[in-house]
């Protein structure tokens, strides 16, 4: 076995590879840029070795740098995680080249099936079934139109050398075309350094499902089953499981057998996957094959039990694979979230920062039957930085059955806090709530679909409005005996009769027991419940309890006045009264918004590409005003109201934060 490897890759991927390094006795060498420098896979790794600046065309995508550092460090072999090197033919035969092992398949099967064009013309040649489209490299805009129209709207625009959701656009236009593909052509060319462009038809209501495969270099491939990734935004996946919920056996059966024969037919060794859309009447087509490590993995391995790391290593140093298709089975359900560092509430867009609190929820099997895992590259005090995937963790839990899944990612999710930038744990614990969701019914338009005005947050249940109250009540009981301890000689009685506001819905309650063990009595609707606090104190952001026997986490902040309480994708202002108090709130005047209608802001930081107007221009609702970049996508600005620029703040390659005036209109 390899003594030394060099992990050609960053972040939790990195720490990935070293800790099934670790377990196999395997000395690990990390390259970093300036960015990365003080890392947790730098901190962890036995060696490190830097190559340059942040950007990552100046480091993680330079081939000869990690082969220098291979050379540097004595490492016998390169894992090239998922993204940068690691579908680069020429990488993997510069290695070869250099008596340097790449833990990946041989530039042939690389070749052959990475690139997205070559892979669909072997595929049809193969007999696979494939998705209508032009199969070609495109030469411009003018030839993208012709094409779209050829084949008919809508149609999908895909960067050849894609991957992990960049350089895709879905034009259902003329206009769309013309607007996405220079996009997806720049996109391209700064996250993958190849700008070749292919377009196919775009398959309404699809669902995204992969088959994993894995194979040695003795001519043996097997499946490792499927993966529905079906939940996803801008064409990034968000939220996937394994098994999928659409499949049965027979389907199941006939996807794994072509992924297979494909791989086979190109020789393929390591860890693969095999892409398919599906129709909801379990039609299927080839989509792509991507010829690393999946982002997703860790939901084959825990519905397998097999390290796919561990597999590819021991792939790469010669060993046949130890087990056959009929020995594999698939054990229960797993679900992966990706937590992002973007805000759900402003459109999804990146926030980037330092995690000023970072609390992942605890791993491994849980008191309730559900088993947790966080595969991250963070820890609290860490930076999110604008020049890499926005990425923070994959949280995944597993279970017995689907559901049971569900319910487990959506308390892991809960007991997950992070503070000090924007993050996406709200939206998917709304996701994980949503009886769409649960049911299994669902497509690659469900974020769409569900969310089509944009995550505003979701009503507080019932439920969720009595945690929240007794919570409130709880709090308020801490401080009141903190106060009285403090001040000498106060005697009067401790109140036990409030009205607790919910956001706008108040209520009369009566309080008894201490907050350790509060009863808390609603009058008016004839019940109590019972909150027994788990966890808290004045100052924790995290408040965990049990009402009425069932746990849950709630994320606290105190505000100018009561407490701020979020309860998964549900968030309210919580105020604790008096009666007379009570009435005075509701005489109150509602505090009015800045009017910023005549401000184009800066969504997200970023760095300007182009800004596309000039003082005194007339400019009509929707029309571009600027694209910005931040963290490896372009993002199209538009005009929400027509006007006249009055003002123009930023020019191309200005650095910009969220929020900063970009364009003013008279």
């Amino acid at each position: 076995m390899f003594k030394k490897l060099l992990i050609a890759n960053r972040g939790e991927i990195a720490v990935r590879v070293i800790k099934t390094c670790r377990r196999l006795g395997i000395k690990t060498v990390v390259v970093y840029s300036d960015a990365d420098a003080d890392s947790l896979a730098v901190e962890m790794a036995d060696e490190t070795v830097h190559i340059g600046l942040a950007p990552a065309n100046q480091s993680y995508l330079v081939a000869d740098k990690i082969i220098a550092a291979c050379k540097q460090t004595g490492a016998e072999a390169v894992h090239p995680g998922f993204g940068f090197l690691s579908e680069k033919a020429e990488f993997a035969q510069a290695c070869a080249d250099e008596g340097i092992v790449f833990i990946g398949p041989n530039p042939g099967a690389i070749s052959a099936m990475g690139d997205k064009i070559e892979s669909k013309k072997f595929a049809q040649k193969a007999g696979v079934s494939c998705v209508p489209g032009h199969i070609g490299e495109i030469d411009d805009t003018a030839h993208a139109i012709k094409i779209s129209e050829e084949i008919g709207y809508p149609v999908m625009i895909k960067a050849s050398a894609g991957g992990g959701g960049k350089g895709i656009r879905v034009a259902w236009n003329r206009k769309d075309v013309e607007e996405g593909f220079p996009a997806v052509r720049a996109e391209a060319a700064g996250a993958f350094g190849d700008d070749r462009i292919f377009i196919e038809k775009f398959i309404e209501s699809p669902r995204h499902i992969e088959i994993q495969v894995l194979g040695d270099k003795h001519g043996h491939v097997v499946h490792l089953f499927e993966r529905e990734c079906s939940i996803q935004r801008r064409n990034q996946k968000v939220i996937e499981e394994a098994p999928s919920p659409l499949l049965d056996a027979a389907t199941r059966a006939a996807m794994g057998a072509q992924a297979v024969a494909l791989a086979q037919a190109v020789n393929y060794d390591s860890a693969g996957t095999v892409e398919f859309v599906a129709g909801q009447d379990k039609s299927f087509y080839f989509l792509e094959m991507n010829t690393r490590l999946q982002v997703e993995h860790p939901v084959t391995e825990l519905i397998t039990g097999l390290d796919l790391v561990e597999q590819m290593i021991r792939s790469a140093w010669g060993e046949k694979l130890a087990f056959e298709q009929k020995d594999l089975k698939i054990n229960g359900w797993a679900i992966e979230s990706r937590i992002y560092a973007e805000d759900p509430y402003r459109k999804f867009l990146p926030s980037i920062g330092r995690l000023v609190r970072y609390a992942p929820p605890e791993e491994g099997e849980q008191p309730a039957g559900y088993t947790v895992r966080n595969d991250a590259g963070v820890r609290e005090g860490d930076e999110i930085s604008m020049y890499y995937d926005p990425m923070i963790s994959k949280l995944c839990t597993w279970a017995p059955t689907r559901l049971a899944a569900i319910d487990g990612m959506g308390r892991a999710l809960e007991d997950f806090h992070i503070e000090g930038l924007g993050q996406n744990i709200p939206f998917l614990a709304a996701v994980m709530d949503q009886e769409r969701y649960r049911s299994g019914v669902i497509s690659t338009n469900y974020i769409k679909d569900e969310f089509a005005d944009g995550f505003k947050g979701v009503a507080p249940t019932s439920e969720q409005i009595d945690v929240m109250t007794a919570v409130g009540a709880a709090m308020q009981r801490v401080y009141a005996a903190r106060a009285r301890s403090t001040q000498a000689g106060l005697t009067n009685p401790v109140r036990t009769e409030w009205i607790v506001a919910v956001g706008h819905a108040k209520r009369r309650v009566k309080l008894s027991g201490e907050a350790e063990h509060l009863s808390v009595e609603l009058p008016d609707e004839g019940r109590t419940i019972i909150l027994e606090t788990i966890d808290w104190r004045p100052g924790k952001p995290v408040f965990k309890g049990k009402l009425d026997g069932k746990a849950f986490t709630v994320q606290v902040t105190p505000a100018p006045e009561g407490f701020v309480i979020r309860h998964r994708a549900a968030k309210a202002l919580v105020l604790v009264l008096t009666p007379r108090s009570a009435e005075l709130h509701d005489k109150l005047p509602e505090k009015q918004a800045a009017d910023t209608s005549r401000l184009v802001l800066s969504p997200m930081p970023g760095l300007v590409v182009s800004m596309d107007v000039v003082l005194g221009q007339q400019v009509r609702e929707g029309e571009v005003v600027c694209v910005l970049e931040a963290m490896k996508m372009q993002n199209i600005i538009r005009a929400e109201r027509d006007g006249v620029v009055k003002a123009v703040n930023a020019k191309g390659g200005d650095p910009v934060a969220a929020d900063e005036v970009l364009v003013e209109f008279a």
